[in-house]
């Protein structure tokens, strides 16, 4: 019992690390990407705009690909279902995407990766709000700690850019809306719209329309006489802006991707504790291959927001686990066959945890 219970454990880990490090590679990628594009190609909005197009193309002809496999025919939602009911899900998306490439003109990557991180913050607020979770002191200390943290991260920063913070905050405030219309919306079992790949082919033109009119506003104008874009003096800087936004469009598809993979095959509560990792990492490169420059104090408070995050998820994991329990209770008082089973199982052996947390990162 005990052998088969560890060769399960390690059947598990063995899965979840090459998922881990794929999906570490899409997002570490893309955020030193969307860094590093921004100082030769200063046109955010408009990087969004192509990579959702890009995305858009590759779900589609996955979507095909998938019904030649099967022979069964995909989940369509037509233009009217998809404006009622995924219109807001599509544009609290774009506008988080879209305001993140854009903080990347000021802020840099250290800054850029501690403040997104406050997205579960706005998540707890919203909970909280709406009578969705009890107002308890783990909870309200997991407030403190991550707005402590972020605090004393920007407090005295030698590279703090106000607009960009605030581009980065709203993004933040914005995922959080996201994740959670986003689950609502693959939780409906009547739209089908389970598989990744369904949902990001019906959101991502609902996210073009929603961020052009930004763009048409902000970089319209600039865009129309950069000579970055229409007035090229040579093919060759046409060809790489080219290869360097398809780059950006293959990172964006793989990230999504990546993070359905690890969820669907582990937890989200892996994604979840994956995700603190990532930005110990990010924030270790970005001191080391950007240059960002960091004192005691905002490393220390980059280790109290961890410390929320991480007790945000112990609390979710905890949760989790004790509704289960309960669930089987409640089915187990009703037979008394499974009731036996069941107490036989408490004194026996430990469950599996399972975690339902919104994935945070993007």
């Amino acid at each position: 019992m005990a052998a088969g219970a560890g060769g399960a454990a390690l059947g598990r880990a063995a899965l979840a690390v090459p998922l881990v490090l794929l999906y570490y590679g899409f997002s570490i990628g893309i955020t030193f990407y969307n860094k590093w594009l921004m100082k030769s190609f200063p046109f955010p909005l408009l990087v969004t705009l192509l990579h959702l197009l890009f995305i858009f193309g590759l779900s589609a002809l996955a979507r095909a690909l998938a019904r030649c496999r099967s022979g069964r025919p995909r989940a369509a939602l037509s233009w009217a279902d998809c404006l009622r009911r995924a219109a807001p899900a599509a544009l609290s998306t774009s506008l988080d995407i879209g305001l993140s490439n854009w903080s990347f003109l000021y802020v840099t990557v250290s800054l850029y990766t501690m403040t997104k991180s406050s997205a579960i913050l706005f998540i707890l607020l919203f909970s909280l709000l709406f009578k969705l979770e009890e107002v308890r002191v783990a909870l309200l200390l997991v407030v403190l700690l991550i707005a402590g943290g972020l605090f004393m991260f920007t407090y005295k920063s030698t590279q703090f850019n106000a607009q960009g913070f605030m581009l980065v905050l709203c993004a933040s405030f914005l995922g959080g809306i996201r994740w959670t219309l986003t689950q609502i919306l693959m939780q409906k079992a009547e739209l089908g719209l389970q598989n990744p790949i369904d949902i990001m082919f019906h959101l991502q033109p609902l996210m073009f329309l929603g961020l052009f009119p930004l763009f048409a506003v902000f970089e319209g104008l600039p865009l129309s006489i950069s000579e970055k874009l229409f007035h090229f003096h040579e093919a060759g800087m046409l060809f790489s802006l080219v290869g360097k936004l398809f780059l950006g469009g293959i990172l964006a598809f793989g990230l999504g991707f990546s993070e359905f993979l690890l969820v669907s095959r582990t937890s989200s509560l892996t994604l979840s504790i994956a995700g603190i990792f990532k930005e110990i990492c990010i924030l270790f490169l970005a001191t080391r291959l950007l240059g960002d420059r960091l004192s005691l104090l905002n490393w220390l408070g980059f280790a109290v927001c961890l410390s929320g995050i991480s007790l945000h998820v112990i609390l979710k994991a905890m949760n989790s686990k004790g509704e289960k329990a309960l669930k089987l209770h409640d089915e187990a008082s009703s037979d008394p066959d499974l009731e036996l089973l069941l107490r036989h199982t408490e004194h026996g052996e430990e469950e599996e945890e399972e975690d339902v947390e919104i994935p945070q990162h993007h």
